[in-house]
């Protein structure tokens, strides 16, 4: 295994609920270190391109809604296996399906207010960090 990078969110669902400490928690537990963090409330331009690859998607209009709808953290987390790792703490998008312990399980509202984004492959990982972050501003 290697030591990898991965993109997170904590969205607004998690963050209006005050559950970004436990959140990270979940995620520095399990091995990975934040490595780059900021709290910004996301405007619609930042979200239409985020989630372009959803821009012919019936929900995208909702989701990017949603995503604006509040402060979210942007955060880059890095460690061994991080991406597949990040996945397995985050556990199912539908929560109801997610394994106990994860994070969808615990603080998942519902299929849309799923308190967490994370990269699902590291091609996915390099271009959702390059989007929020500058090199000089991730420092692990």
């Amino acid at each position: 295994m290697a030591i990898q990078r991965t993109f997170s969110i904590i969205k607004p669902d998690a963050t209006k609920r005050n559950l970004t400490g436990k959140i990270i928690s979940k995620f520095e537990d399990a091995g990975l270190r934040v490595i780059a963090s900021r709290r910004i409330q996301m405007t619609r331009e930042q979200a239409e391109g985020f989630y372009a690859v959803h821009k012919e998607r019936p929900f995208f209009g909702e989701l990017v809604d949603f995503m604006i709808s509040g402060p979210v953290v942007i955060q880059v987390l890095e460690g061994e296996d991080a991406i597949a790792k990040n996945r397995e703490v985050m556990g199912a998008t539908n929560p109801e399906n997610a394994d106990a312990g994860t994070i969808r399980k615990e603080f998942a509202l519902s299929v849309g207010e799923n308190s967490v984004h994370g990269s699902d492959a590291p091609e996915t990982a390099a271009e959702e960090i390059k989007f929020f972050f500058k090199d000089e501003e991730i420092v692990g």
